[in-house]
């Protein structure tokens, strides 16, 4: 499958605060298939849940894989009150999924680890720029528009996103 170009130079076109939200899994014990199996297949029904709720707060998300280990999931989000949220709602996909996952990682012991990490990056905090590149990252995410829009530097386009 191929990604259109987006030729020149371009970033993303978040306006705002943004939270960008690191999930993962890895798997300490290939064998012990029925520890992390259950959980690695958690996250593609998470994400498509998310993804066909425009309000949920999800703005979009790239999968990374880390070798046979280690997978992880960049997510961006318009808001930490979505994110925390969905993290709590009883009839979406997280919350049994986060339950099944703490049964079976008692039984399992050190069979499966996970990890998130939650950034609330204020609006002239980031900034991005793709050259010939397909959407990526915030972009793919909010959408792309040329640099020259924001400014031409880094710097020019930090200090664009603050007011």
């Amino acid at each position: 499958m191929s990604e259109k170009v987006v030729p020149g130079r371009n970033t993303a076109a978040a306006e705002g605060d943004v939270v960008v939200f690191h999930i993962g899994l890895r798997i300490n014990r290939m064998r012990a298939f029925s520890s992390w199996f259950p959980a690695f297949m958690s996250m593609p029904r998470m994400l498509r849940e998310l993804s066909q709720e425009k309000s949920s707060g999800l703005l979009g998300y790239k999968v990374l894989y880390g070798g046979l280990r280690d997978f992880y999931v960049v997510q961006y989000w318009s808001d930490k009150e979505r994110l925390l949220a969905y993290a709590h709602q009883q009839d979406q996909e997280h919350r049994p999924a986060w339950t099944a996952f703490n049964r079976r990682a008692r039984a399992g012991r050190g069979h499966v680890g996970i990890w998130h990490e939650t950034f609330i990056v204020p609006a002239g905090s980031y900034e991005s720029v793709y050259v010939d590149m397909p959407a990526y990252g915030l972009a793919a995410a909010t959408g792309v528009v040329p640099v020259g829009r924001r400014g031409d530097t880094a710097a020019q386009r930090l200090r664009a996103g603050r007011g």
